[in-house]
């Protein structure tokens, strides 16, 4: 197990060394700040200058290893936009894309886990078949269509909810969060809903397919001639083999919530790392969009990692260990 750990924390140094190498290489490329800064009416000394006050006019190894450097110490450097410590920035941005995010989650698996098992149960009825039904049109429909359709319907015509902003937060700490007050509960609804359905329907979708799968096994088999109820059946031995993959999907998924919860953010102008980093593409504001990439990295990194640390947990067969020489 500590060999494991210690090889996958090897793995995962290599990746983010690798990733933060794309990432820098890439911006370098993305517009010119300079011109952004200071416009086009600027004089060639005022140029030079102010590359030179940002370190820019240094060569990209130097300006490479310096970014490294600073990014182990958990610094990013200076916006070139805002003029701000990148990492307050992110700081300022992070709890609320991981509240979006995390009650994203919550939903999927709230709903998608019990839809799954009802559609595989219940195969061929009404219910598991319109389930499936939305669930094609979920997997289907492009986020920004979803949350602009639930806009109309909640905030324009039923006018029950807010269509933007993050609402009313409080401050926990150095934590803003919106979960403490009612307004920012009203506020979450919509875009929690809209980031949602993707993984919603992708999990019920995989629950479904897998619990068939299972319940089509020997073992399954062997508990009915046993006489066991179709509870413990079906919970107690089909479900809990299912979840094994699912474990891996809803892994990812989340560290994708994070990710590509720029579309939402955009949509319902959620003050979050996404809007962040779409503001610091139109102004090629290189610092934070290697920030971010970089922070996107390591979520996914560590989520594959307790995704396998979880596979110990759910699946015995992965806790046998290997003889020496064996296969």
């Amino acid at each position: 197990m500590l060999a494991f750990i210690l090889r996958r924390l090897a793995q995962a140094v290599l990746v983010m060394l690798t990733v933060t190498f794309i990432a820098f290489m890439l911006f370098q490329y993305v517009g010119d700040p300079v011109t952004n800064l200071l416009g086009q009416d600027a004089t060639p000394e005022q140029r030079i200058q102010l590359r030179a006050d940002l370190g820019l006019d240094a060569p990209f190894p130097v300006q490479f290893a310096r970014f490294v450097g600073n990014a182990v110490q958990g610094e990013f450097g200076l916006s070139l936009r805002q003029g701000r410590r990148v990492s307050e920035l992110i700081a300022d941005r992070l709890p609320a894309t991981l509240e979006l995010s995390f009650s994203a989650a919550v939903i999927a698996l709230l709903v998608g886990i019990p839809l799954g098992v009802y559609a595989a149960l219940r195969r061929g009825s009404f219910g598991s078949q319109l389930a499936m039904t939305i669930s094609l049109l979920g997997v289907s429909l492009p986020t920004f269509l979803i949350g602009i359709l639930l806009i109309l319907l909640f905030s324009v015509t039923l006018g029950v909810l807010p269509s933007f902003g993050r609402g009313e937060v409080v401050q926990v700490g150095s934590w803003s969060t919106g979960f403490l007050t009612v307004d920012g509960w009203q506020h979450l609804v919509l875009p929690a809903l809209t980031l949602s359905v993707f993984q919603l329907t992708l999990i019920l979708r995989l629950v479904r397919a897998e619990m068939l799968e299972v319940l089509r096994t020997d073992y399954i088999k062997f508990a009915r001639a046993r006489g066991l109820p179709n509870r413990a059946v079906y919970f107690g031995h089909a479900l809990k083999n299912t979840l094994v993959p699912v474990i891996t999907i809803t892994g990812l998924q989340l560290g994708s919530l994070i990710a590509f919860a720029i579309i939402t953010e955009t949509v319902f102008q959620w003050p979050g790392m996404g809007l962040l980093f779409i503001q610091a593409v139109q102004f090629a504001d290189v610092p934070v969009m290697a920030a971010y990439l970089c922070l996107i990295a390591l979520i996914f990194v560590l989520i594959n990692l307790l995704v396998d640390l979880l596979y110990f947990g759910v699946d015995p067969r992965l806790r046998i260990e290997k003889p020496a020489g064996g296969h």
